[in-house]
């Protein structure tokens, strides 16, 4: 279903819940709320159409009802907030339906509830639709919002701390009636000390917050001198400069870039500022988040340096950290250092990014470039990384000058004359340098490319609508310009910018220049006029003519305006009567005049000279409330000339509304077929989910079961990994016991071989022994034998010894009696004696 149609039945849904709030209404409203909500709805609120206006009406009156159920009006915020899709889409429903007072209506009535899912959606939504959107304090129930706001920042309840603290620096932020009311407070004292409280909390987006809140409300007071003094300052520069760098995300970056910029408003605090220690190694790390591709953290980068360059003492400081190389990286104090940042680099490549949504990042960092560039190369010397940097930049500021697509409407074609203007009010400040950048500038730079530029922006001028002309003028007048600065400098630039000043297409865009009310636009337009005015074919008359017209343009439509002005003011009260009124007075006082003439002749005594003195003051008089109501007629005339057309254009409407009305009616019935059909299939799927659920729940299960075998088969990995380890040890203890084995299995064959020796050799020795043995124990028997002879031989010795001792005994005694005998007889018997025995 496409997105009109789906329009048209949620215009109907939100017309049926008005005429009777029933259960069905409600049920239809909210399924035609979430069909639009899966449609695409960009650029839907700045689309100009009725339809979507009628139905964002719709939704945001239903929205602030405390009648409508919370699910309903939840629904409907969540729609609201996703049609406004960028920062135009937010400041449309903040201006042109004012969300504001009715997202604050319904914070009012939950107010008794306020961690409820709704007040939290409510406050979060409220906190992106007042970013950059000033809050009047006459704004309704903006009272009662604030008042909520401070109630529950004081209560330190965490899941609505950060929303309310975000929204109420939103409401602080350059608003003076707001931070009138909040210091007006009875408890403006405790909400103070609350806040003080917050500066120490872990959440670095509750602290940005919180400072961005202090110095909204305390920043020209005794609070916030104590609070900014010179003490403080830097550990808040240092404070805010890490939460740029880490913080929690891009809201947080956003909000403190908004407080630093806040802080350099303060000329105290910009010198403070100026001279911090640590200025350059924020700044380069500032410059490290370009290198993101993230459009929106870029862009309140570039918001950043843009309103360091407003600060003199800054901008120098600026050129040399964006101009500077990156630098090595260093360790100081045992702490490792990020190397350094290009930022040159990183701005040149933000200048041609692919990026959806880089188009605002490009015009941003034309403008820082163009500060930067002019401090730079307004210097009394011009450093060679400058230079190198120009040569860098200036094909990349050619190559977007060929970037005007077609197609792509009045939004590209304003971004594109923006582009263009910038560029080319950039390029200048290159020639006034030194000669190195204009022969730069006059190397890359033609006069077929300033040329072909000129009659691109002149066919796209004839053809643009009003709005736009004036951007294209301004685009168009800035490439002239540079082609007058660089005329002497390249080759035939001189005769195509003449040429140009000759062709009677320039003299529209010249005119509104010269009537313009910027004054830059009327400098830039009367430079040209000078260069123009000696040639001989510049269409001077019809300047005359464009400048005379636009002048009786602007005269005719300020008396159109003064003129609805006073038929706004006079219709209510019925001029049509009035006009009726004095035309019948008018002629009543002619008959009063006939019949005082005619009484003339009848009465003497009255005064009718006097009488038509009088009469005749009335008339001028009359004359001139008649030549007012004249006028008030034409007025009148205008307006219903232009009710007839819108009462045209409403027969239109209503006729095409009744063929859409046919058309819808058969889509009715065959809505009614398909809903028997869907009914049947609905069952179906009712079925089928409660399948899936059961289904749903065993996978469950099983995903539980597979959770714990994770967690095992974790453990068992770790297990395998230890053994693994072990493994490799024990292959590398294998290698080496393999090696040692073949070692001695070589020597355990060289033993074996030696054993087989011996073992033979040892049976040798065995049959041996037991010959031997047989032998030993013949021996033995034997020497049993011999023992048992010995000993029959011991016992005979010792008989024969007994024996013996007795013979020698008789022996002694015979030799005695031998030797008794020898001295008794002679020398011959005893050797004769001797002999014998």
């Amino acid at each position: 279903m496409d997105m009109t149609t789906c329009l048209k039945s949620l215009l109907l849904a939100i017309q049926q819940y008005r005429e009777g709030r029933t259960a069905q209404s409600a049920a239809q409203l909210q399924k035609q709320v979430e069909e639009v909500s899966r449609l695409k709805c960009d650029q839907l609120l700045s689309s100009g159409q009725i339809l979507p206006s009628d139905c964002v009406n719709g939704l945001v009156e239903l929205a602030g009802n405390p009648n409508t159920s919370p699910i309903l009006t939840s629904s409907i915020i969540s729609l609201l907030a996703q049609l406004a899709c960028d920062d135009a889409g937010w400041e449309i429903l903040h201006n042109s339906y004012n969300l504001t007072s009715t997202l604050a209506s319904v914070i009012h009535y939950h107010s008794a509830t306020p961690g409820e899912p709704l007040v939290l959606q409510c406050l979060q939504v409220l906190q992106k639709l007042t970013y950059n959107n000033q809050v009047f304090q006459s704004t309704i129930y903006i009272h009662e919002l604030i008042a909520f706001l401070v109630t529950n920042i004081n209560s330190h309840t965490d899941d609505i701390i950060i929303p309310c603290l975000g929204l109420m620096a939103n409401l602080c932020h350059d608003n003076h009636s707001v931070q009138s009311h909040i210091k007006s407070l009875d408890n403006v004292k405790p909400f103070y000390r609350t806040l003080m409280n917050f500066l120490a909390h872990n959440s670095l987006t509750v602290v940005v917050f919180t400072l961005s809140i202090l110095a909204s409300l305390t920043l020209n007071e005794k609070v916030g001198e104590k609070l900014f003094d010179a003490k403080n300052i830097y550990q808040t520069f240092q404070l805010v400069f890490n939460i740029i760098v880490n913080g929690d995300g891009t809201l947080t970056r956003k909000y403190s870039v908004d407080l630093l910029v806040d802080l350099l408003k303060n000329p105290k605090i910009a010198d403070y500022l100026s001279r911090y220690e640590h200025f350059s190694a924020c700044v380069s790390q500032v410059l490290g988040l370009l290198q993101s591709k993230d459009p929106d953290s870029a862009a309140k980068v570039l918001e950043l340096l843009l309103a360091m360059c407003s600060v003199s003492g800054l901008r120098s400081l600026l050129c040399e950290v964006v101009f500077r190389p990156a630098g090595p990286k260093l360790r100081a104090g045992g702490r490792r250092q990020a190397a350094g940042v290009d930022g040159g680099i990183a701005l040149v490549q933000w200048l041609s990014s692919p990026v959806e949504g880089a188009e605002s990042c490009s015009l941003q960092t034309l403008q820082l470039l163009n500060e930067l560039l002019e401090e730079a190369l307004t210097a009394e010397t011009l450093s060679d990384f400058v230079l190198s940097f120009v040569e860098m930049l200036l094909p990349v500021l050619l190559a977007l000058l060929k970037g005007l697509d077609p197609a792509g409407g009045d939004a590209h074609l304003r971004k594109y004359c923006h582009r263009i203007t910038h560029i080319n009010t950039l390029t200048p400040s290159l020639l006034c340098a030194e000669d190195s950048t204009r022969s730069l500038v006059s190397r890359h730079v033609s006069a077929q490319l300033c040329l072909t530029q000129v009659e691109t922006l002149l066919s796209y001028f004839q053809v643009s609508r009003y709005q736009l002309r004036s951007v294209c003028a301004e685009a168009l007048l800035r490439t002239l310009e540079l082609m007058s600065k660089l005329r002497q400098q390249v080759k035939d630039m001189e005769t195509s910018f003449y040429r140009m000043l000759q062709d009677q297409r320039i003299v529209t865009p010249l005119s509104l220049a010269l009537t313009s009310h910027h004054r830059e636009r009327v400098q830039t337009g009367l430079s040209l006029l000078f260069e123009a005015t000696p040639l001989p074919d510049f269409p001077s008359l019809i300047l005359g003519e464009s400048i005379a017209a636009n002048n009786a343009y602007r005269q005719r439509e300020a008396e159109h305006s003064i003129k609805r002005v006073a038929v706004q003011e006079v219709l209510p009260s019925g001029n049509l009567d009035s006009s009726g009124g004095s035309s019948r007075s008018v002629h009543s006082l002619a008959e009063k005049i006939q019949n005082g003439l005619e009484l003339q002749d009848h009465g003497k005594n009255s005064h009718v000279s006097e009488i038509i003195n009088v009469y005749e003051q009335k008339l001028s008089a009359f004359a001139s409330k008649e030549s007012g109501l004249q006028d008030l007629l034409e007025a009148k005339a205008l307006a219903l000339s232009q009710a007839d057309r819108l009462i045209a254009q409403y027969r239109f409407q209503r006729a095409q509304a009744e063929a859409e009305a046919c058309k819808l009616g058969s889509l009715l019935k065959e809505a009614e077929r398909r809903r028997e059909d869907l009914h049947v299939e609905l069952s179906n799927q009712v079925l089928e989910v409660e399948r899936l659920k059961a289904d749903m729940e065993e996978l469950l299960q099983h995903n539980t079961r597979l959770q714990q075998d994770s967690e095992e088969h974790q453990a068992l990995k770790e297990a395998y990994n230890a053994l693994l380890n072990r493994l490799n040890e024990s292959e590398r203890l294998f290698k080496e016991l393999q090696s040692s084995h073949n070692l001695l299995t070589k020597q355990i064959d060289a033993l074996r071989k030696n054993h087989e020796a011996k073992d033979q050799e040892r049976r040798d020795l065995e049959e041996t022994v037991d010959v031997l043995r047989k032998e030993l124990n013949k021996t033995e028997q034997a020497r049993k034998d011999a023992s048992i002879k010995a000993s029959s031989l011991e016992l005979q010795k010792s008989q024969l010894e007994t024996k013996l001792k007795q013979k020698e005994d008789e022996l002694n005694k015979h030799s005695t009696m031998i030797s008794m005998i020898h001295s008794l007889s002679s020398g011959k018997l005893k050797s004769d004696v001797n002999l014998s025995l």
